[in-house]
């Protein structure tokens, strides 16, 4: 059993001597910094992707592993859409975690930059989640696109059917 396992882990109080607010800063790139440096180890990068959660009882962003946690900050989404695979009937999205998650062009919104933003991991606990397209994965879309007929918002071309791309709702 790991400590959080436990149904009060969440609730314990940090270690003595310590805090539960930490400086570690997740950027609009994702991107995660300490103490204001860029945290360059590829391996330790990928753990603190893989745990990102929401506290459960004031759903603040969290990392944790299982047998502690610690608030972090988040300056844009929490997960980044890093590429793409296009099926015959859908989209994969490949996130910052190392998961994956079927694309929503409908619940995608366009942000005030133009960057598309979709629902992710709505199953995942402190879900949904939302992921920001890096300019890699969102220009990877290219071949689906369409225009709409009235000019308006895009279109996505999956499985021979058209769909609008969410809304223009800036950030």
């Amino acid at each position: 059993m790991r400590p959080a396992d436990h149904p009060e882990f969440f609730r314990f109080p940090a270690p003595e001597g310590r805090s539960r607010e930490s400086t570690l800063r997740l950027d609009a790139r994702g991107r995660f910094w300490h103490d204001d440096r860029l945290v360059e180890h590829a391996g330790l990068a990928a753990g603190l992707h893989s745990w990102i959660s929401r506290h459960p009882d004031d759903g603040r962003y969290i990392l944790t592993n299982g047998y502690d946690w610690t608030y972090f900050t988040v300056e844009d989404a929490p997960f980044v859409v890093r590429a793409l695979r296009v099926e015959p009937e859908r989209v994969v999205l490949v996130l910052s975690d190392g998961t994956e998650s079927i694309w929503e062009p409908e619940a995608t919104r366009i942000g005030s930059d133009g960057s598309l933003y979709a629902p992710v991991k709505r199953e995942a606990r402190g879900g949904p989640y939302e992921a920001k397209f890096t300019p890699h994965a969102q220009a990877s879309l290219a071949p689906l696109l369409a225009e709409s007929a009235d000019g308006g918002l895009p279109l996505a071309r999956i499985g021979g059917r058209s769909r609008t791309i969410g809304t223009a709702a800036g950030r």
